[in-house]
């Protein structure tokens, strides 16, 4: 259950001397601060979400990068449409704090990206974003997400009788047959069985 975007790279880079030098081949930590890393994380996820909840994509695509605005609005809802569907409610990432598994860097091509995810019961919300320089601010470029389980889970079990019903015994077919005798309490030991009723 989720949805995975990531748009094309051609012509994303608005401004081209802010990526990084060819001959760098590893990415490289960002210089980014805790704040601005919610400020990105939290403006995008939220965003998306308001465009789940209204079907209006407008306000996402307006907030991204001229690369991810080659996209309309009606392709990001084609995009979106099965979070929509199930009405996938990310308004948690507002209070929740993030947990990163990939820590702000920037790739070779100069864009940021980052990953992680936020915890909660019994889902969580497991994101990817990537973002591009544009007039000395971070736009998104991509965003992917998608909803897991935040828990181990079981394996289903294997069937059983519903409770309040007998399970037959394959070894003792008969035994289930018969009806249970009745069970008679037994007298107190200082006062005899009353066997015989006065008449």
């Amino acid at each position: 259950m989720g949805c995975v975007f990531l748009p094309r790279e051609a012509g994303a880079q608005s401004h081209p001397k802010a990526a990084a030098p060819p001959s760098q081949a590893a990415p490289i930590p960002a210089q980014i601060d805790r704040n601005g890393v919610l400020i990105l994380i939290r403006s995008a996820l939220i965003a998306l979400d308001q465009g789940n909840k209204t079907g209006n994509y407008t306000v996402l695509r307006d907030l991204g990068a001229p690369g991810f605005q080659t996209n309309t609005a009606a392709r990001l809802a084609e995009i979106f449409a099965a979070q929509r569907h199930d009405n996938i409610d990310l308004s948690g990432v507002a209070v929740l704090e993030p947990q990163l598994s990939l820590l702000p860097q920037i790739e070779p091509n100069g864009m940021l990206r980052m990953a992680g995810f936020f915890p909660s019961v019994p889902t969580q919300v497991n994101f990817e974003l990537i973002f591009a320089p544009v007039s000395g601010q971070w736009r998104l470029f991509g965003i992917s997400v998608n909803i897991g389980h935040s828990a181990p889970v079981a394996p289903d079990p294997p069937a059983v009788a519903p409770p309040n019903h007998p399970v037959v015994s394959p070894a003792k077919p008969s035994a289930a047959a018969k009806p249970a005798p009745a069970i008679k309490l037994a007298a107190p030991e200082n006062k005899p069985a009353d066997k015989e009723q006065p008449k």
